[in-house]
């Protein structure tokens, strides 16, 4: 990874707390972007601030909050704003769900809680960064999903939520090119708490997984996910928008 890619860039990171957010603020970090990160833990906010302060960052903010409520991803591009003075990178990274139920089982409590903290917090944080990306344009990264490409038994609703993130981030590529801002999807395969967790408690179908991943392993949120964040964040991918990149070790070949 180039160091100081970002240097002088303001990155926002929704889920900054953990998991993939971490390993994404991580390198955003190290290739010279000041973060915000934000979470509905205080506690893991600061940790994760305390992590990124030695990794050459130029600032680290958090933001407290629920990404299902747009006044709360209004007040993070906020501090974004008063303490950096710009924004020029989004990650819309946050999600809860409840995996492992079949389709027939799901319950309107867990379509709202994956509809509203994936689907429309993304469309939300979105729309509260439009007005500030237009100005010198940037980059939005959106996290999708291979279950919902593949269409993962006991994922229903999450798979539609992260499919539907795919398809307001090509519409975005589209309304938002000509200000400059590119809008991209990373698919992930890597061990965050909620996948590591998962897994354990359906060993048969992490070693599918295993078996499925053509590398022959699980990603690091740090070491895999976020250089693609990195490149997608840069001047690197300055002509790239509307495009999913799978970074999954080869689970997903299109």
């Amino acid at each position: 990874m180039a160091p100081q890619k970002l240097a002088g860039k303001v990155a926002l990171v929704t889920g900054g707390g953990q998991g993939v957010g971490l390993g994404i603020a991580q390198a955003l970090a190290a290739a010279g972007a000041a973060l915000v990160i934000t979470g509905r833990d205080v506690a893991k906010l600061e940790a994760a601030a305390r992590d990124l302060s030695p990794l050459g960052t130029a600032g680290v903010a958090i933001c407290a909050g629920d990404v299902r409520r747009r006044a709360d991803a209004e007040a993070a591009v906020k501090v974004a704003l008063d303490r950096f003075g710009r924004l020029d990178v989004l990650v819309n990274n946050a999600q809860s769900s409840k995996p492992g139920t079949l389709l027939e089982d799901i319950d309107d409590e867990t379509i709202a809680l994956t509809l509203e903290s994936g689907l429309l917090g993304t469309i939300r944080h979105m729309q509260a960064a439009f007005p500030h990306l237009k100005e010198r344009g940037g980059s939005i990264i959106n996290l999708g999903s291979r279950e919902g490409i593949y269409g993962g038994a006991g994922f229903g609703i999450y798979a539609a939520t992260k499919e539907g993130v795919r398809g307001v981030s090509r519409v975005a590529a589209r309304e938002w090119g000509r200000y400059g801002i590119r809008v991209n999807v990373i698919c992930p395969a890597a061990l965050s708490p909620v996948a590591i967790q998962y897994l354990a408690d359906h060993p048969e179908q992490a070693e599918m997984y295993r078996r499925e991943i053509a590398l022959g392993r699980f990603g690091d949120p740090q070491a895999d996910i976020g250089p693609v964040a990195v490149f997608l964040a840069s001047d690197d991918s300055r002509y790239v928008t509307g495009q999913t990149l799978n970074a999954d070790g080869g689970q997903v070949m299109l």
